[in-house]
């Protein structure tokens, strides 16, 4: 028995160096980062884990009103990036690409692009990096049912995901990460 209890001790003092150890080793570096890391990569990790695809876990996903068009959302989209003062730069109708390769019909998917440009300066500014993030977009994607989804790059791992941006910089991320949503949310409902 009282083998046991030492051997418990031995290893209870090891986790705790362990845990020392690496407050020491990554403390510092993890200072710095924005406070709401744990929260974003805890909620990654498990979409992840629940889908085991990482493509999945860092997307955002909302279904589009039975009976809508396709017409319908995209200009329900327009209208709602018109009334949060972002511009509409595009579109890429993708599966007219997939018709002219493959000569077949193929199912709906367009990329349609959002920007605010006076964010996309100050992301520049601050990181050419992040010129991958820019123009935000959303897919609208007809799944093999005949269901309509709109899809977006989620945001937070973006805002949140590392050190912490600059103030100004942040604020602005967070408003068209929340412009971005609302547009989602109000195209897949019909709003204007």
């Amino acid at each position: 028995m009282k083998l046991v209890r030492n051997l418990f001790a031995i290893i209870g003092l090891l986790s705790l160096l362990a845990v020392g150890y690496g407050y020491l080793r990554f403390g510092s570096a993890l200072a710095s980062f924005d406070p709401e890391f744990p929260r974003v990569y805890s909620e990654f990790a498990q979409r992840l884990l629940e889908s085991g695809d990482p493509g999945v876990a860092m997307m955002w996903s909302v279904p589009v009103e039975d009976g809508l068009t396709t017409e319908d959302v995209i200009e329900s989209m327009k209208s709602l990036a018109v009334s949060h003062n972002f511009l509409f730069v595009g579109e890429s109708p993708f599966y007219k690409q997939i018709q002219a390769i493959t000569g077949e019909e193929y199912r709906y998917v367009n990329f349609l692009s959002f920007c605010d440009a006076r964010v996309g300066h100050m992301m520049l500014e601050y990181r050419n990096e992040y010129s991958g993030f820019m123009p935000c977009r959303i897919a609208l994607v007809e799944d093999a049912a005949g269901n309509l989804r709109l899809y977006s790059m989620n945001l937070d791992l973006m805002i949140h995901g590392g050190k912490e941006l600059p103030p100004d910089l942040k604020e602005s991320a967070i408003r068209v990460r929340e412009t971005i949503r609302a547009i989602m949310e109000g195209g897949a409902v019909g709003e204007f």
